[in-house]
Protein backbone atom coordinates (compact mmCIF):
# COMPACT_ATOMS: atom_id res chain seq x y z
CA UNK A 1 0.00 0.00 0.00
CA UNK A 2 3.02 2.27 1.07
CA UNK A 3 4.97 2.02 -1.94
CA UNK A 4 2.33 2.50 -4.62
CA UNK A 5 0.14 5.44 -3.50
CA UNK A 6 0.59 9.39 -2.07
CA UNK A 7 0.17 9.87 1.57
CA UNK A 8 -3.42 11.79 1.42
CA UNK A 9 -4.60 8.56 -1.04
CA UNK A 10 -2.90 6.29 1.83
CA UNK A 11 -4.72 8.24 5.11
CA UNK A 12 -8.05 8.17 3.53
CA UNK A 13 -7.41 4.53 2.50
CA UNK A 14 -6.34 3.83 6.03
CA UNK A 15 -9.65 5.82 7.79
CA UNK A 16 -11.85 3.90 5.11
CA UNK A 17 -11.05 0.33 6.41
CA UNK A 18 -11.01 1.38 9.79
CA UNK A 19 -13.97 2.50 9.79
CA UNK A 20 -15.40 0.00 7.33
CA UNK A 21 -13.61 -2.69 10.26
CA UNK A 22 -14.59 -1.42 13.33
CA UNK A 23 -18.59 -0.85 11.62
CA UNK A 24 -19.12 -4.61 10.72
CA UNK A 25 -17.46 -6.01 14.10
CA UNK A 26 -20.22 -3.84 15.63
CA UNK A 27 -22.89 -4.49 13.44
CA UNK A 28 -21.76 -8.88 14.28
CA UNK A 29 -21.46 -7.93 17.83
CA UNK A 30 -24.89 -6.50 18.03
CA UNK A 31 -26.16 -9.02 16.18
CA UNK A 32 -25.02 -11.87 18.16
CA UNK A 33 -25.61 -10.51 21.40
CA UNK A 34 -29.12 -9.69 20.02
CA UNK A 35 -29.76 -13.42 18.61
CA UNK A 36 -27.78 -15.21 21.48
CA UNK A 37 -30.97 -13.30 23.95
CA UNK A 38 -33.65 -14.02 21.59
CA UNK A 39 -32.60 -17.85 21.56
CA UNK A 40 -32.10 -17.88 24.96
CA UNK A 41 -35.28 -16.09 26.08
CA UNK A 42 -37.13 -18.75 23.58
CA UNK A 43 -35.79 -21.99 25.08
CA UNK A 44 -35.71 -20.33 28.64
CA UNK A 45 -31.57 -21.53 28.89
CA UNK A 46 -27.87 -21.03 26.93
CA UNK A 47 -27.07 -24.12 24.70
CA UNK A 48 -23.96 -24.06 22.99
CA UNK A 49 -25.51 -24.65 19.52
CA UNK A 50 -26.81 -21.05 20.33
CA UNK A 51 -23.42 -19.72 19.73
CA UNK A 52 -22.93 -21.34 16.55
CA UNK A 53 -25.80 -20.75 14.54
CA UNK A 54 -26.15 -16.83 15.85
CA UNK A 55 -22.71 -16.57 14.97
CA UNK A 56 -23.44 -17.82 11.61
CA UNK A 57 -26.15 -16.10 10.89
CA UNK A 58 -24.35 -12.78 12.40
CA UNK A 59 -21.45 -13.64 9.98
CA UNK A 60 -23.66 -14.26 6.85
CA UNK A 61 -25.43 -11.27 7.03
CA UNK A 62 -22.49 -8.73 8.01
CA UNK A 63 -19.32 -10.52 6.53
CA UNK A 64 -21.22 -12.56 3.37
CA UNK A 65 -20.53 -9.80 0.95
CA UNK A 66 -16.49 -10.66 -0.32
CA UNK A 67 -14.55 -7.39 -0.33
CA UNK A 68 -11.14 -7.04 0.92
CA UNK A 69 -12.09 -6.08 4.52
CA UNK A 70 -14.08 -8.66 5.37
CA UNK A 71 -11.88 -11.31 3.40
CA UNK A 72 -8.30 -9.73 5.71
CA UNK A 73 -11.12 -10.47 9.02
CA UNK A 74 -11.98 -14.28 7.55
CA UNK A 75 -8.48 -14.97 7.11
CA UNK A 76 -7.43 -13.87 10.28
CA UNK A 77 -9.84 -15.80 12.00
CA UNK A 78 -9.67 -18.96 10.02
CA UNK A 79 -6.28 -19.28 10.93
CA UNK A 80 -6.98 -18.94 14.46
CA UNK A 81 -9.63 -21.46 13.83
CA UNK A 82 -7.49 -23.93 13.12
CA UNK A 83 -5.15 -23.78 15.58
CA UNK A 84 -7.99 -23.20 18.08
CA UNK A 85 -9.28 -27.03 16.29
CA UNK A 86 -6.08 -28.58 16.78
CA UNK A 87 -5.05 -27.27 20.71
CA UNK A 88 -9.09 -28.72 21.30
CA UNK A 89 -8.06 -31.98 19.72
CA UNK A 90 -5.18 -32.78 21.64
CA UNK A 91 -7.16 -31.51 24.97
CA UNK A 92 -10.05 -34.24 24.30
CA UNK A 93 -7.77 -37.01 23.22
CA UNK A 94 -8.77 -37.17 19.43
CA UNK A 95 -4.69 -36.97 19.11
CA UNK A 96 -1.95 -37.35 20.79
CA UNK A 97 0.43 -34.04 22.28
CA UNK A 98 2.63 -33.57 20.06
CA UNK A 99 6.16 -34.62 21.30
CA UNK A 100 7.43 -31.26 20.32
CA UNK A 101 6.72 -28.36 19.08
CA UNK A 102 4.78 -28.55 15.97
CA UNK A 103 4.92 -24.94 15.17
CA UNK A 104 7.91 -25.27 13.13
CA UNK A 105 6.65 -28.24 10.82
CA UNK A 106 3.40 -25.68 10.48
CA UNK A 107 5.63 -22.69 9.26
CA UNK A 108 7.63 -24.97 6.47
CA UNK A 109 4.03 -26.35 5.38
CA UNK A 110 2.41 -22.83 4.77
CA UNK A 111 5.17 -21.22 3.27
CA UNK A 112 6.13 -23.87 0.94
CA UNK A 113 2.14 -23.85 -0.10
CA UNK A 114 1.83 -20.55 -0.78
CA UNK A 115 5.46 -20.36 -2.64
CA UNK A 116 4.05 -23.49 -4.93
CA UNK A 117 0.57 -21.87 -5.31
CA UNK A 118 2.45 -18.24 -6.26
CA UNK A 119 4.11 -19.94 -8.34
CA UNK A 120 2.29 -22.89 -10.26
CA UNK A 121 -1.14 -21.49 -9.88
CA UNK A 122 -0.94 -17.76 -8.77
CA UNK A 123 -4.81 -16.66 -9.82
CA UNK A 124 -5.80 -18.75 -6.89
CA UNK A 125 -4.16 -16.12 -4.28
CA UNK A 126 -5.96 -12.98 -3.10
CA UNK A 127 -4.48 -9.85 -5.63
CA UNK A 128 -2.81 -8.45 -2.18
CA UNK A 129 -0.95 -11.05 -1.93
CA UNK A 130 -0.32 -11.88 -5.47
CA UNK A 131 1.16 -8.26 -5.38
CA UNK A 132 3.48 -8.32 -2.53
CA UNK A 133 4.97 -11.73 -3.79
CA UNK A 134 5.25 -10.17 -7.51
CA UNK A 135 7.25 -7.27 -5.62
CA UNK A 136 9.50 -9.71 -3.25
CA UNK A 137 10.31 -12.75 -5.43
CA UNK A 138 10.22 -11.36 -9.43
CA UNK A 139 10.66 -7.45 -9.26
CA UNK A 140 13.58 -8.09 -6.67
CA UNK A 141 15.16 -9.73 -9.66
CA UNK A 142 15.98 -6.09 -11.06
CA UNK A 143 18.50 -3.60 -9.44
CA UNK A 144 19.32 -0.27 -10.07
CA UNK A 145 20.36 1.41 -6.92
CA UNK A 146 19.63 1.85 -3.30
CA UNK A 147 16.52 3.86 -3.82
CA UNK A 148 15.15 0.16 -5.50
CA UNK A 149 15.20 -1.18 -1.87
CA UNK A 150 14.12 2.08 -0.48
CA UNK A 151 11.55 3.09 -2.45
CA UNK A 152 9.77 0.90 -5.20
CA UNK A 153 12.12 -1.04 -7.88
CA UNK A 154 10.38 -0.63 -10.81
CA UNK A 155 11.48 2.35 -12.58
CA UNK A 156 9.35 5.13 -14.86
CA UNK A 157 10.02 6.89 -18.14
CA UNK A 158 10.83 9.22 -15.86
CA UNK A 159 13.59 8.47 -13.93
Amino acid sequence: LFLFFSLREKLKAIAQATYAHSRNLAYFVFTYKGLMAAQSRLQGKKIPFHAFLAACFGGWLVFGENNPINSQIIMYLLSRILFGLARLAVEKGYIPQPKQDPFPLVAALVWGTVLWLFEYHRETLQPSLQSSMTYLYEDSEVWHDLSDFLLYNKRTDSK
